[in-house]
């Protein structure tokens, strides 16, 4: 079983930044494409960035430019640095991973933190 726990939302003015942390945990075998999606009231869930195993990013046309999705294998973390937020950003922000268990090490499962809220308001 993998666990994710996200960090880093809150409340920030527009044209402000925030760093959002994801680590994952549990008897991992590999790691393969980790990303950040979001979900705004009344909408369905986004995707914001992805970054594959080996560093290829994808971006949703709305964040590009704003927003950088990096990873730290070692320590099976994804990062999502928000510049230049919008009103339009707020969302709940989730972190998935597609990882692999040591106990099944070639079956790949889709897995999502709880989420953390980034509000964007003056």
């Amino acid at each position: 079983q993998v666990q994710l726990v996200e960090s880093g939302g809150g409340l920030v003015q527009p044209g402000g930044s925030l760093r959002l942390s994801c680590a994952a945990s549990g008897i991992i075998f590999r790691i393969n494409g980790m990303g950040w999606y979001r979900q705004a009231p009344g909408k369905q869930r986004e995707l914001v960035a992805v970054i594959g195993g080996g560093g290829v990013t994808n971006y949703a046309d709305s964040v590009a430019g704003r927003f950088v999705i990096s990873r730290d294998n070692p320590k099976n973390t994804v990062y999502l640095q928000m510049n230049s937020l919008k009103p339009e950003d707020t969302a709940v922000y989730y972190c998935n991973a597609k990882a692999s268990s040591i106990r099944f090490p070639s079956m790949y499962v889709n897995y999502w933190g709880q989420g953390t809220q980034v509000t964007v308001s003056s």
